[in-house]
């Protein structure tokens, strides 16, 4: 008995897999950034059963992006690569692009940053209640919140940066929200802190965008007047925003050394 060859089509749809999410850390040389980091992504994958869902970093931490993204060559997958950073600058418009482009035959998609989101501002303002912020801090005259942020050159990335201020002040019912940076930008969480003072807010805290702990998120919280936000981590709405990141980048097309591919 003769069996027909199935179609093409059919081979190309057999061996399709769900493209594998790669949430991109930085890296820290704080052990518990690692950990942290997990444990958001255990959220993920609680969030979306069977979804492959893996770890990579920037520098710093295994395993290296350039390393996750060879192994998922090698097995076949496309990758979604989502930047778990805040804003657009040298690492998510550079650095993620060319780890990509470097893998010969790699189909990869790059999400937009976390960004200016109302799932982040809703993070942000949790974590800032469990620091000791109450629904009515907005209402005095003396509050206000420096947003600690890593910091770029980028112009882009200062831009994101203050919309996220922006949303942050709105849903804290109208405190003023500073951007301040940890590194290549100003100004710095003690300048702004400065500022706030000189307006006479003087119930100073520090909201911090950050998605772990590390050097810059301590150094920060090292500058609060009052209150200092924990780093964001495990929180469940910044689960939801990697999820939609990564659903929004599906949408977009595919990169095979810098081609673009129709979105599968």
């Amino acid at each position: 008995m003769h069996h027909r060859p199935a179609p093409a089509h059919q081979h190309t749809a057999a061996a399709r897999r769900p493209a594998t999410l790669v949430a991109v850390g930085h890296g820290s040389r704080d052990p518990r950034a690692r950990a942290t980091l997990l444990r958001l992504l255990d959220r993920v994958r609680e969030l979306r059963p069977g979804l492959d869902v893996r770890l990579a970093h920037i520098e710093l931490n295994a395993p290296l992006l350039d390393e996750t993204l060879a192994g998922l060559a090698a097995e076949g997958r496309e990758a979604v690569l989502v930047p778990l950073l805040f804003a657009p600058g040298y690492h998510v418009t550079h650095d993620l692009p060319a780890a990509v482009a470097a893998v010969p035959g790699l189909r990869a998609r790059v999400a937009a940053p976390l960004g200016a989101h109302p799932l982040l501002v809703e993070a942000l303002a949790d974590r800032l209640a469990e620091a000791g912020w109450t629904p009515g801090e907005g209402d005095r005259r003396t509050t206000g919140v420096v947003l600690a942020a890593a910091g770029s050159r980028d112009p882009r990335s200062g831009a994101e940066t203050r919309r996220i201020a922006a949303l942050l002040g709105e849903r804290l019912g109208g405190v003023p929200v500073v951007p301040a940076y940890a590194s290549a930008a100003a100004p710095t969480v003690p300048e702004a802190v400065a500022a706030l003072a000189a307006r006479g807010r003087h119930r100073i805290a520090v909201a911090s965008c950050f998605t772990a702990p590390g050097l810059f998120a301590a150094r920060a919280a090292a500058h609060a007047p009052w209150i200092a936000a924990a780093p964001l981590g495990a929180h469940p709405a910044l689960a939801r925003l990697v999820l939609h990141r990564h659903d929004r980048a599906l949408a977009a097309p595919a990169v095979v050394h810098g081609r673009e591919l129709a979105a599968v």
